[in-house]
């Protein structure tokens, strides 16, 4: 079991939340992807997501992470999946930082190229699997909405055919900060950053649901 939790896990997500510095363009693009989910969930009683970057390895893998926390939170049935157009590895230190947020990580299928996480919470007996993969795995079923992470141009995004809808959510990369002193801190604020934009989309479809 790895597990290094220093931090309430609901305690994180909600301060996250509280603490978000949102500017309003990206309020718009927030709730336009509320909306959307809202509307699916309405039709179909289920939504999946897809947090979608090229390596699979940071920002797409901690959207999918933070989304299967707050389905649970706002007791939604939505599942969250991640991918990439690249297969590398679930990033050590994007694990270490939802480690310490209060996540749990069980090693399914060690691979010192790509190893497989059960990743949990106290409060559910659910589990996700992480690992890098492909957008296109079995493991992310379908329909889903893309929801791509990449900071650069959309353009340079995958073209999706199997998604409902697709967004792009950009976030900047932590991988600048790899091998530095500022190496925690930078995955920590993204971590919370991209907590405190999942919160604002669940909690705005849970208004208008």
């Amino acid at each position: 079991m790895l597990k290094t939790s220093t931090f309430s896990l609901e305690n994180f997500f909600e301060n996250a939340y509280n603490k978000a510095i949102i500017s309003d363009e990206r309020k718009t693009l927030l709730l336009k992807i509320s909306k959307a989910i809202a509307k699916e969930y309405t039709e179909n009683k289920e939504v999946n997501l897809n947090f979608i970057c090229t390596h699979n390895s940071r920002r797409s893998q901690l959207g999918q992470v933070w989304s299967f926390y707050a389905a649970n939170y706002f007791e939604l049935n939505i599942n969250a999946f991640s991918g990439g157009t690249e297969v590398t590895a679930f990033y050590r230190n994007t694990v270490k930082t939802l480690q310490k947020a209060g996540f749990d990580f069980q090693l399914e299928n060690f691979s010192h190229q790509n190893p497989t996480y059960q990743i949990s919470f106290n409060g559910t007996k659910k589990y996700i699997l992480g690992f890098s993969k492909f957008y296109s795995n079995p493991i992310n079923k379908e329909p889903y909405m893309a929801i791509t992470t990449c900071n650069n141009a959309d353009v340079n995004c995958p073209f999706i055919p199997s998604a409902s809808h697709r967004f792009h959510l950009p976030f900047v990369d932590p991988k600048y900060a790899d091998g530095t002193t500022a190496q925690e801190k930078i995955y920590l604020e993204t971590s919370k950053q991209i907590a405190g934009e999942i919160y604002f989309i669940f909690f705005e479809v849970k208004k208008l649901l």
